[in-house]
């Protein structure tokens, strides 16, 4: 079965293909065949389109004009032409999968699309008004390319929908679950797979762990994963809530909003920039909302920078903790996404506030770039994995599940 997997985000569109043997799945994510990404940049309504074959063939160009369609569209006409050419035509594909971020309390399992899907995902839009119009956006563009193929949506916020109504329901009038607003988490689709790939590596069954699986990139999540299932998770109605992140605030005192927009007049646009890109490592550190950067600047001396590093830890630790209360305990914690892949500094800075615990971590195997390893040291009562998130393998294998099922 030939799945292609989009992959939509604000200013981007990512696309893999994968081939799955009809038999069974793969115990491991498999390689894509083809991948693809259409950056959209501010130059005159450019994009730059890159792809690359499993065998090494690449295409990069700029085009501008003509519509975002118009601009996926180009990429997928790479599939079947040129060097980065890997099927004969694009009616092999067996079906398209995409990423959408919310899918609010009627979209819980992956649905193929309709009219109803396509109404919920744009009804929802208000709430991820970043990314579901962009998947929006994907799934018109294969309509055009690909005419009558068989969509699947699978959802962000789909694995979250085991929390309890404890867990879920905000404490403010009862009314406000009527109206939607509850807690539905996000990064799900990372959630489920780095839970399930930690119990495999650690040659455990996922139905007897409790694991804290910690995605950590521009947008930051936790999630408290007991018996396979998700109880607890930091980002709440919308993704600004939980933990500090690149440019978002994360959980602040509401009594704030309430100040800024009595005494300073924010209107709702200003807010809403404010909270969402201009807090975090970026608003603190007044360097960037990149990890990285903000490194450079502490080693150069600068307060802000260390002061932003400190709360990120701080509210890090602080995440991990009421995780671990919903857990009851802790058999593994996971790090993944691009913080948590690629910083050892913050996965030694954590787990050092967790030695309590009797977690220890090796720092030779933290420091060597781990991926898909366990790091914790052999008496260490927790399992500490660094794991890379695969969303858009989970994504066709969800695909090839639905389809066979």
């Amino acid at each position: 079965m030939k799945i292609l997997v989009l992959n939509a985000g604000s200013s981007s569109q990512k696309s893999c293909l994968y081939e799955i043997a009809d038999e069974a799945l793969p115990n491991q994510a498999l390689q894509p065949l083809w991948s693809g990404k259409v950056t959209w940049t501010q130059d005159r309504g450019g994009a730059e389109i890159k792809v690359r074959t499993a065998t090494g063939e690449t295409l990069q160009e700029t085009i501008y004009g003509d519509s975002r369609q118009a601009h996926v569209a180009y990429m997928l006409y790479a599939l079947s032409r040129g060097a980065t050419k890997v099927i004969n035509q694009v009616s092999e594909i067996d079906v398209v999968g995409h990423r959408v971020v919310h899918g609010g309390q009627d979209y819980r399992h992956p649905v193929i699309v309709t009219e109803d899907v396509l109404k919920a995902i744009a009804q929802y839009s208000s709430l991820a008004p970043i990314h579901n119009p962009a998947a929006l956006e994907g799934i018109e563009a294969i309509e055009e390319s690909l005419g009558d193929i068989t969509q699947v949506a699978v959802f962000d916020t789909g694995f979250h929908a085991t929390l309890p109504d404890a867990a879920a329901i905000y404490p403010g009038p009862y009314e406000w679950l009527k109206q939607g607003i509850r807690r539905y988490g996000f990064h799900g689709i990372s959630h489920q797979y780095v839970s399930a790939r930690a119990a495999q590596i650690l040659g455990r069954d996922l139905s007897s762990l409790r694991i804290i699986t910690c995605h950590l990139g521009n947008g930051c999540s936790l999630a408290a994963v007991k018996n396979g299932l998700s109880i607890d998770t930091t980002m709440g109605f919308t993704p600004l809530d939980g933990l500090m992140m690149g440019s978002r605030c994360g959980s602040i005192d509401p009594g704030i909003l309430i100040y800024l927009l009595r005494e300073s007049h924010y209107s709702i646009e200003e807010l809403d920039n404010v909270l969402n890109k201009a807090s975090g490592l970026r608003g603190i550190s007044g360097v960037s909302s990149d990890l990285p950067s903000v490194i450079e600047a502490i080693a150069q001396g600068n307060e802000r920078a260390q002061l932003a590093w400190d709360m990120y830890v701080h509210r890090l630790r602080a995440g991990i903790g009421a995780m671990l209360t919903s857990l009851g305990g802790l058999d593994a914690l996971v790090f993944t996404a691009g913080v948590g892949e690629k910083s050892p500094g913050i996965r030694q800075a954590v787990c050092e506030g967790l030695g309590f615990l009797g977690l220890n971590i090796d720092s030779l195997k933290n420091q060597q770039q781990p991926m898909d390893e366990n790091i914790a040291t052999p008496d260490s009562a927790v399992d500490v994995l660094v794991i890379q998130t695969q969303e858009d393998w989970a994504i066709a294998q969800q695909c090839w599940q639905l389809l066979k099922n």
